[in-house]
């Protein structure tokens, strides 16, 4: 891991002396003198292309469909990790797994290493109120709470899911009720966690409608357990199992959000704040999700891989006036150019030290611009990726089965994107001096970053 140029300490200790009560950053037209509020929202185990606006045809999502109308939207869009810790670990650190210190799942006392500087204690720092109210699974011990992390305020559950009625974990180990408010643990036996998230938003926005805030707010949903509303249900029992169940569930999602920026624009925020939504990676086809059920298109591949299904994801951005409203971006761009690219628009210094994502405002104002991801790099489990312009090679990638045909695990799997964005023709043979030189790439990079070596 490089060496951090100053220490989170100090860094932080600086940014709070210097940046209280600065304006926005100039050259947003028609910016405020107060800066822009942001609103971070990522949803759970999401198919690639699970909204309407994305090409499902058998999905309501009309609340996610007109933020897309209110903003731009992203085609070409990446996580940092197939899984959800370190997928999250990156999104709050603006850095890839290896260098954020979180490669795999978070459990017990694995988790976000305390030293990491992330998205919520730069904001705090800089004079926002901040918080957390949803799924955190970045560790589940005193030393690595949320509040512990730059949040002043966190409800929600610290593992990686719960019933949402009972609040308890049941999927690894003994049952363990999960369910908080900062570090007390509360009981609501009951209540639709759902609901509750959007409650608590609402109080949030509530308190806190007259200074300046960041909200990440990380719903648990489409992740199992599928347990969607009785509305839903009737919608969608034409369909068969498990798109069915994987259905009704996203569907309460997308209206629990349409009621978060509903309340937003009840208190006479929406101008001033950012909106940015995202997936933490690609669906599930576990046994607890039924064998599957989400949607990804044309794409090969789901959660626990690096083909495409199980990194690429929908994304969206909206802030009225400021950034364009109903476009599309074509450029490749990911989950860590968050952190950098809500800083310039806020105002607020980035930490010194290296970060893997990049300001992509550029992106989001033009179509034309150029990406400034020439090369991406991508590690977990036992594979890799490198991904350079068009060019994909994937290393020892999993076996899949791609509509009822299996496709065979390879050592190496090159694709040209720009031609088969299905990763089902294997070009690696045809293109030997392309594998050697994504390869050299890959472990220039794995040795920047600490990867393990495979």
């Amino acid at each position: 891991m490089p060496r951090q140029s100053t220490s989170r300490r100090d860094f932080l200790k600086t940014l709070g002396a210097g940046v209280l009560g600065s304006a926005l950053a100039p050259g947003i037209a028609g910016a405020a003198k107060r800066r822009p509020n942001v609103l971070l929202i990522f949803t759970d185990d999401q198919g690639s292309m699970d909204l309407n606006c994305y090409g499902a045809k058998d999905l309501y999502t009309p609340n996610l469909d007109r933020l897309a109308t209110q903003g731009t939207r992203f085609t070409q869009f990446y996580v940092g990790a197939p899984v959800c810790s370190p997928s999250r670990a990156s999104l709050l650190t603006g850095r890839c797994p290896q260098r954020a210190g979180l490669a795999t799942n978070s459990w017990g006392d694995r988790g976000l290493p305390p030293e990491q500087v992330t998205f919520a204690e730069t904001f705090k720092a800089a004079g926002y109120h901040t918080g957390i109210i949803g799924k955190w699974h970045l560790g589940d011990t005193p030393r690595l709470a949320p509040r512990k992390q730059g949040f002043d305020e966190f409800f929600g559950h610290k593992v990686g899911c719960i019933d949402n009625y009972s609040h308890y974990f049941y999927w690894q180990g003994p049952n363990k009720h999960d369910l908080w408010r900062n570090e007390e643990e509360i009981w609501a036996e009951g209540s639709f966690f759902p609901d509750m998230v959007v409650s608590e938003a609402s109080r949030f926005f509530e308190e806190n409608k007259d200074r300046e805030f960041f909200l990440y707010l990380p719903f648990n949903m489409p992740h199992y357990p599928l347990q969607g509303q009785a509305k839903f249900r009737e919608r969608y029992k034409h369909l068969d199992a498990p798109r069915r169940m994987y259905c009704e569930f996203m569907s309460t999602c997308d209206e629990k959000i349409g009621q978060v920026i509903d309340k937003v624009d009840e208190l006479g925020l929406r101008d001033n704040t950012i909106i940015v939504y995202l997936s933490d990676h690609g669906h599930s086809e576990e046994e607890r999700t039924f064998g599957g059920g989400g949607y990804s298109g044309p794409y090969r591949g789901y959660k626990f891989n690096l083909w495409e299904g199980g990194i690429r994801v929908p994304c969206i951005v909206s802030w009225p006036g400021h950034i364009p409203e109903n476009e599309v971006r074509d450029q490749l761009a990911t989950s860590m150019d968050w952190f950098p690219t809500m800083a310039k628009y806020c105002g607020v210094p980035m930490p010194k030290h290296t970060i893997d994502g990049c300001d992509i405002s550029a992106v989001i104002e033009s179509a034309d611009a150029k990406t400034p991801h020439e090369v991406f790099n991508w590690q977990f489990n036992k594979h890799w990726v490198v991904r350079e312009g068009n060019w994909k090679l994937v290393y020892k990638g999993p076996s899949t089965e791609e509509n009822g045909v299996k496709i065979p695990q390879a050592e190496y799997f090159l694709s040209d994107l720009s031609k088969d964005v299905t990763e089902t023709k294997n070009i690696a043979d045809r293109h030997p001096d392309v594998v050697r030189r994504l390869t050299a790439i890959h472990e220039k990079w794995a040795g920047e970053v600490g990867a393990e070596k495979l």
